[in-house]
């Protein structure tokens, strides 16, 4: 199975070039499943229905968030609706919406998505260990599922490693979101699980994490909150993560960064044929 996963969309720029990109990906490369983070996809806080509507139009096959997931409200009565969009597993019992669900790929393949929250320097959700371990032991990957790619939001590398270790040899993909930086650890961890830390963020590198740069500085330079931040409006970058499982176990055997467009180097798997204007 091919499957691409996209980083954290941020705003108007970041949806634009997924937008943009995203079909022409799904048939150059053949994918077969795509994941999205959305959660900073509306004005850089939060996601609405019509924008969710559009990246499933575009190609996405499923939809994950993080801790911006109820900053549009109007979500609530959306993400009960729809199981593709994914709120945090380990929110406690009650919370709209689903953190994991099994959703199909156009040739009628289960996919596992999962989407966890970490704890450090986070909101004090759920322990996220003993959630992925529940959802693991219920949809075993090769035997219930042909692949599980599992969204680990959070701020400490620490953590999603350790998240990743524990998922090891029992989902396809691991790949850690919310820094909006792309890591350098891309890899196929000793289980056969694909890793990387961060996928980096779909928006305008000319900024301060998807921000305009100029609020974001004056507000760690004066700590008054003047100005609302608001995402950067320049050339956006697509930061993805691309990978290919073994058809019968489900466990990833090539795995590699995809970066397109805008200020950051570009970057195409190795082992897949030259793209014009990327780098191995």
């Amino acid at each position: 199975m091919k499957i691409l996963f996209c980083g954290d969309l941020v705003g108007r720029a970041g949806r634009d070039v997924v937008l943009k990109n995203l079909p022409g990906l799904r048939e150059e490369l053949a994918l077969d499943f795509v994941v999205v983070n959305a959660e900073n996809a509306a004005h850089g806080f939060g996601l609405t229905g019509k924008i969710c509507e559009e990246l499933f139009e575009a190609g996405a096959d499923a939809i994950t968030t993080g801790n911006h997931v109820w900053d549009q409200r109007e979500i609530v009565s959306y993400i009960d609706s729809n199981p593709r969009l994914l709120r945090p597993l380990n929110y406690s019992v009650g919370t709209p919406g689903t953190g994991a669900s099994v959703v199909k790929t156009r040739d009628g393949r289960s996919v596992l998505v999962v989407n966890l929250m970490c704890r450090l320097f986070m909101e004090l959700l759920d322990d996220p260990f003993v959630a992925v371990d529940r959802v693991l032991q219920s949809h075993p990957l090769g035997a219930a599922v042909d692949a599980v790619l599992i969204d680990v939001h959070g701020e400490a590398t620490s953590e999603k490693a350790a998240l990743g270790h524990i998922c090891d040899g029992r989902a396809s993909v691991v790949v850690g979101t919310h820094t909006h930086v792309p890591t350098a650890d891309t890899q196929i961890l000793p289980g056969g699980t694909a890793f990387q830390s961060d996928a980096g963020m779909c928006g305008d590198y000319d900024s301060v994490i998807g921000m305009k740069k100029d609020i974001a500085v004056a507000r760690f330079r004066s700590k008054l909150v003047s100005e609302r931040l608001s995402p950067a409006t320049g050339p956006a970058t697509l930061c993805g993560v691309y990978v290919e499982t073994d058809d019968k176990t489900g466990l990833a055997v090539r795995a590699a960064p995809l970066v397109l467009g805008g200020r950051l180097r570009p970057a195409w798997p190795d082992f897949l044929p030259a793209r014009a204007g990327t780098a191995g």
